[in-house]
């Protein structure tokens, strides 16, 4: 078989879900990943939108699908249908605006409470950036994630900086954590049925993952 293989041609199919309040950049974080786009001229994504992109994760093909929503409250009412099924997800605040650092706390706790205990998270600082109008010190970021148990990277979707390292972290933890899962029970992951709502175990699992790679970047 040639190195090439089609966009359906996928062993795993992750959603990911980005979340954090409007203007932070979310959409230009998407575009970025999935498309190596950025537009200046971002306007407030109405509604949901979602794009994929597929990555090798070891010698298999993860596809992933990634959500992205308007950080407006009025857009609070798709919370459900949003995070069903998510088993990653980026929680994005703008490092110059310190207000969206300040409601990471509840984005994070409104993630938990819609999703599977053992989620993988990254708290993404994005905007880098932006350096001289830095406003959340990357020292906070850090202990916010350490005590939260969240990976954490900052990004600037301008400069294509951490971008593709964020999300290819992210989907390779969830890799990890599922292939594991299913050598615990004695499957083989490939043979897992595609669409099949994949248990990846007990917080303890991620955990120890998350204390591996803690805070890389």
């Amino acid at each position: 078989m040639g190195a090439y293989r089609a966009d359906e041609d996928y062993d795993y199919l992750f959603k990911v879900v980005l979340i954090g309040d409007s203007g932070v950049g979310k959409s230009n974080l998407l575009s970025r990943f999935t498309r190596n786009e950025f537009s200046q001229e971002s306007k407030s994504t109405i509604g949901v939108e979602f794009a994929t992109r597929s990555i090798q994760v070891d010698d298999k093909i993860v596809k992933a699908q990634i959500w992205d929503t308007a950080g407006q409250e009025r857009y609070r009412a798709i919370t459900s249908a949003y995070y069903r099924g998510a088993v990653g997800a980026l929680i994005v605040y703008d490092v110059t605006r310190h207000v969206t650092f300040e409601n990471v706390e509840r984005w994070l706790k409104e993630l938990r409470d819609h999703t599977d205990a053992n989620i993988v998270i990254m708290l993404v600082g994005n905007k880098a950036d932006l350096r001289h109008l830095r406003a959340v010190p990357t020292v906070d970021a850090t202990a916010f994630a350490e005590r939260e148990n969240t990976f954490f990277m900052e990004t600037s979707a301008l400069e294509a900086l951490n971008v593709e390292n964020a999300f290819t972290e992210v989907l390779s933890q969830i890799f990890r954590v599922v292939s594991r899962k299913a050598l615990d029970i004695g499957d083989d992951p490939a043979a897992l049925p595609r669409g099949q709502t994949i248990n990846i175990g007990s917080r303890d699992d991620v955990s120890a993952v998350k204390k591996a790679g803690c805070c890389s970047g």
